[in-house]
């Protein structure tokens, strides 16, 4: 195999007609999947897209989602998922900045995006999901109407782009990080080696499918011949009901999931047991929290890190080996991952030493689309790729992350990791949920705030929480202040938004 456009036909030759994917709406078996994704890269070469041509998907989960992925990767072309939180505005720059010629939407997207072919110059055509708009291309003609022919689609090499998947932007316009089919598609093998994945597994997420984390949660399940139980979007609820409805085997997702479905009154009657492992990603999580998810569910849950630059995961833990309890695992096969000392991004820190964790090997992307200058920054000429996460290597050799480090609090000259009181007050019995981020002090520059959702009918003062932190904390990492709020600001992938932190009412 070359690439993760190679993974629905060779799971549907292998598996057939065993059920693949799990929607609201729409189940679907291996060679279901592998049939209506050929009949969109047949529509969309009939369309013009040739090899290397970007194609974007703005929409949340859905069956409809995952068949124009393996379409457009079938028809050679280059894949733009797009984060379903993003504007109209900032779907326009995404679009011009990789020079999109498709864009794949729902069908309430095309309404806010009235005008787009004539505003994006590579646009030549906006079809959506799910329905009809006046502004686009019903989804059904491009499994129908447009499928009439057979097409020798092109055999793409391993080190061509694959996806071009923009960050964040948390400074400036977002990035978009150019993958190749060789990373994405180890990204996914790796995941279901570690993970030790089966034919036997139902595997219910609701991570979003554009992320690097939720695409490999799926298509590493592909892989393997499992089961995808997708959901829309998460509720913590619903996906109790989910793992017990389809006697799930793995839940993945992101620590404010799983915090959330810990504070649920239906965890209490919910059957965990088919449960064998879990997986969490995408921010640091609170010993505390899989202390109390394990102890419900009776499966042990697996640590993860990693980032869109590199497709996916970077670090991991074997599923059938004993923990480390708070570690984010070690390098993927193939990957090489060390922690750089702070002040020389050349020289390796001592282990137990906090520095930045980089990562080098096939799995870093090819560099920032268009954008020589951030590529620079962010790879070393030795190719080691910066990732902006403190952390240290444990005399065992597994890493664990501190925090990010543009997350890191100054005060007074000592630094502070939101992380490290997040998790010492996510043990505290009335916390739900738990967010720290800083405010401006005149006299030390910073200082740490906790924002805090309390548990259902639980109550705790400001004064207690603190004084919980000072049997637990040096007296210069203690939060200054907390605050009490309905909720937390949160990306689509769940992760919890520090910097959105002090838009909060109160704040």
């Amino acid at each position: 195999m070359n690439g993760p456009a190679e993974i629905l036909p060779m799971s549907a030759a292998e598996f057939g007609h065993k059920t693949a994917l799990i929607t609201d709406t729409r189940t679907l078996s291996f060679a279901e999947l592998d049939e209506l994704s050929s009949r969109v890269a047949v529509a969309l070469h009939a369309r013009g897209i040739r090899r290397g041509d970007r194609v974007a998907i703005y929409s949340a989960n859905r069956w409809e989602w995952i068949v124009a992925y393996h379409g457009t990767l079938k028809s050679g072309a280059v894949v733009n998922p797009i984060n379903v939180m993003l504007t109209p505005a900032e779907v326009r720059f995404v679009l011009s900045d990789c020079g999109a010629s498709l864009l794949f939407a729902e069908a309430d997207k095309p309404d806010g995006l009235d005008g787009l072919t004539d505003d994006v110059e590579s646009l030549l055509e906006v079809v959506c999901f799910g329905g009809e708009s006046p502004n686009a291309v019903a989804f059904d003609h491009y499994l129908t109407e447009r499928a009439t022919t057979q097409v020798d689609f092109p055999q793409v090499a391993p080190t061509e782009p694959s996806t071009i998947g923009y960050t964040s932007g948390t400074t400036g316009h977002p990035k978009g990080a150019v993958q190749t089919h060789q990373a994405v598609l180890l990204n996914c093998r790796a995941t279901a080696t570690m993970h030790a994945r089966t034919a036997a597994d139902v595997v219910v997420t609701a991570l979003p499918a554009p992320h690097v984390y939720g695409n490999v949660a799926i298509n590493s399940t592909f892989l393997a011949g499992g089961t995808v139980v997708l959901m829309e979007r998460f509720d913590p609820a619903a996906a109790l009901t989910m793992i017990q409805k389809h006697s799930a085997t793995m839940f993945e997702g992101v620590p404010a999931m799983y915090s959330m479905m810990l504070a649920q009154h239906e965890l209490a009657t919910t059957d965990l047991s088919s449960l064998t492992r879990c997986t969490v990603g995408g921010q640091t999580i609170p010993s505390s929290t899989i202390e109390d998810w394990q102890r419900h569910s009776d499966a042990p849950l697996i640590e993860l890190w990693g980032m869109t630059e590199i497709s996916g995961l970077g670090t991991t833990h074997w599923a059938d080996r004993p923990p480390v309890p708070g570690s984010i695992g070690i390098a993927l096969p193939g990957a090489e991952v060390r922690v750089a000392s702070l002040d020389d991004p050349a020289a390796t820190a001592d282990p137990g030493n906090p520095g930045e964790l980089m990562i080098r090997g096939p799995l870093v992307m090819i560099g920032y689309f268009g954008n020589d200058e951030a590529t620079a920054q962010a790879i070393e000429p030795d190719g080691w790729l910066h990732t902006g996460d403190v952390a240290y290597m444990d005399p065992t050799g597994y890493f664990h992350i501190v925090d990010r480090r543009k997350d890191m609090i100054i005060t007074a000259g000592y630094n502070v990791y939101p992380a490290e009181i997040e998790r010492v007050l996510a043990a505290h019995p009335a916390v739900a949920m738990v967010a720290v981020g800083p405010v401006h002090d005149k006299v030390k520059g910073e200082l740490a705030r906790a924002y805090v959702v309390r548990r259902a009918d639980a109550q705790a003062t400001e004064a207690e929480l603190i004084d919980y932190c000072r049997h637990q904390l040096a007296a210069y990492k203690l939060p200054r202040s907390i605050r009490f709020v309905d909720h937390l600001p949160q990306t689509s992938t769940g992760k919890v938004m520090r910097r959105e932190l002090r838009n909060l009412p109160g704040s």
